[in-house]
């Protein structure tokens, strides 16, 4: 009984329009470093597939993840602004910000040379603060998952 009550407690935390605004906020964040990221890379195409291809663990797949990268990124920025999709949206955002802050501690500690393939203003952090960067977004898509979780289940109900 009393985890259960704990549960409730938490979830009144929040009052659901609360959540909502947090969702929205976090999905427009995501929006706009997606496109912000994407579109980046597509405009300096030629930058970008280099600096892939200078990765140590990146090498042999620099072609493909070059258009691989930003495409994904403009499909999760639609994903994120339509209802239908925003879950998944979520997940898969959640997702690639694990995968980058992944690679950015595997690079920092394993490899003998630090390359860069972020453009604009990410271009001007340094690994640790990119690092930090990456594990805030990791933090508000979990955020954004919990409070759309609990907004679908009280709608179900």
């Amino acid at each position: 009984m009393e985890t259960t009550m704990n549960k409730q407690s938490a979830r009144v935390l929040f009052s659901n329009k609360t959540k909502q605004i947090v969702v929205e906020v976090i999905c427009y964040l995501f929006v706009l470093l997606w496109l912000y990221a994407a579109t980046n890379k597509i405009l300096d195409f030629q930058k970008f597939q280099v600096q892939i291809g200078q990765s140590p663990i990146l090498t042999d797949y620099a072609v493909i993840i070059a258009w691989i990268i930003p495409s994904i990124e403009i499909i999760l920025s639609i994903a994120l602004l339509l209802k239908r999709t925003l879950i998944a949206g979520l997940y898969a955002s959640f997702g690639l910000m694990l995968m980058f802050t992944t690679y950015i501690i595997i690079i920092l500690n394993f490899a003998e040379r630090v390359p860069c393939s972020c453009g604009g203003i990410l271009e001007k952090m340094g690994w640790t603060e990119h690092l930090i960067f990456n594990i805030g977004f990791v933090i508000l898509a979990l955020i954004a998952i919990i409070f759309q979780t609990q907004l679908n289940e009280n709608k179900a109900r």
